[in-house]
């Protein structure tokens, strides 16, 4: 790995985390590494985050008793090997809870992801996200998200108050933003209007 790519904030976020995540983690950093050598660090609403051409590519984070890994473009990607087999859970990534390196699926195939990964990371135009099967509303809620709502407690509530349509609207406004600028001002935006108990398009409501 190069050394100028990693971020010592990294380095303490690992550290910090509970015994049974660290090796998760560090695996996890050295195959994106791998997979792609251009690879930066950085800390993004609490986590780690890895972004290609400064673009956001992924993210990891540890909890309590399980970690958690998300493609920043997870939703237009393929998944030909089925590691996707958990999508739909709610602020579990795509990969699902990750409780011990067995969890993760082989380094062959996750760095094939982690290069697709990449190629969509500088692409312009996405692909068309790909279908899924009618069923139950479940809502994903990208990892970093549903971080940042639960450190206010306020803007917390009102959104695990909101119905299905009303998160919906938060989630796609702000995940759709462009750049990472962007990102962080409807973030913040975002925060500040859940906080007084408002719904996405709280200005066209009389």
């Amino acid at each position: 790995m190069a050394m100028s790519q990693q971020d010592t904030r990294v380095n303490a976020y690992i550290l910090k985390s509970a015994d049974f995540a660290r090796p998760i983690l560090e695996h996890l950093r050295d195959l994106v590494h791998k997979a792609c050598p251009e690879a930066a660090e950085t800390i993004k609403w609490g986590m780690p985050f890895f972004t290609c051409n400064e673009q956001l590519l992924c993210s990891f984070a540890a909890f309590k008793a399980h970690c958690s890994f998300t493609f920043w473009k997870g939703a237009h990607m393929d998944d030909p090997d089925n590691i996707f087999r958990k999508r739909g859970e709610n602020g579990m990534g795509q990969l699902g809870k990750i409780t011990s390196l067995k969890d993760l699926p082989s380094d062959k195939i996750f760095i094939k992801y982690l290069k697709t990964a990449a190629k969509l990371s500088t692409a312009s135009t996405p692909p068309a996200a790909q279908k899924t099967t009618p069923g139950k509303k479940e809502l994903e809620v990208p990892d970093w998200l549903l971080s940042a709502i639960k450190k206010n407690k306020k803007a917390w509530t009102t959104f695990d108050a909101f119905s299905y349509s009303n998160k919906k609207e938060y989630v796609e406004w702000i995940t759709s933003a462009k750049t990472a600028a962007t990102r962080d001002n409807r973030l913040t935006d975002a925060l500040a209007w859940m906080a007084e108990g408002k719904i996405r398009n709280w200005k066209y409501v009389k």
